[in-house]
């Protein structure tokens, strides 16, 4: 079993919670209320900027040249596509200023942003991993895409061959520095990593007031 399987069966319970998450089945059938998604993305949104700054960080910290060009595409689309939906959505939903994060919120942003001060490239991949791959696991569901945009955009962003090779990208990178680090390194990752799958779920949770 890969490093990177084994930090996905060790949070199986949590993560599966997160993926089939009642906000994810709504958004799926375009039922999620415009307060909850309106909640969601504010929250969402404010992980852009953070979420940028630790790309870069991976991008520094990257040790083959290959895995930092393919970091760099992402942080492109992120800057690009990502941000111009978040502003067209927020604007359709009427939400004109930044919100106050929220716990979850708080808490994530303080995870990236130690992952980031921290240097470490196994732990700023295990974050980066956690952030990537749960979403492409709920959003790549054979199914009907919604049919309002606001949802099926945001399906759409984390899901696709382009996505699923990213996320297959910070799974390898995960699993070759693992291995390349000791026993205290591979527990620091599996920490950071378990506890951005706690706050991907209470994320969701916190959609619904």
């Amino acid at each position: 079993m890969s490093f990177s399987d084994e930090l996905r069966t060790r949070t199986a319970t949590t993560w599966e919670a997160a993926t089939g998450h009642r906000f994810v089945e709504q958004l799926w059938a375009g039922t999620v209320d415009d307060a909850v998604m309106g909640r969601y993305l504010a929250q969402d949104a404010l992980f852009l900027d953070r979420f940028v700054a630790l790309l870069g960080e991976a991008v520094a910290a990257a040790d083959r040249t290959d895995a930092r060009m393919a970091i760099a595409r992402q942080l492109g689309m992120v800057a690009g596509e990502e941000n111009d939906y978040f502003a067209r959505a927020l604007g359709r939903l009427g939400i004109v200023e930044p919100a106050t994060p929220l716990p979850p919120t708080r808490g994530f942003l303080e995870l990236m942003d130690d992952a980031r001060r921290s240097g470490v490239y196994g732990n700023v991949l295990a974050v980066l991993l956690v952030a990537e791959w749960l979403y492409l696991d709920w959003a790549a569901r054979p199914e009907p895409s919604p049919r309002d945009w606001l949802h099926r955009e945001w399906i759409d962003l984390h899901r696709g061959s382009a996505f699923a090779a990213w996320v297959g990208l910070l799974r390898a990178e995960t699993d070759r520095v693992a291995a390349a680090t000791d026993d205290a390194g591979r527990e620091s990752m599996a920490g950071v990593f378990t506890r951005a799958v706690e706050l991907e779920l209470a994320f969701f949770d916190a959609a619904y007031p």
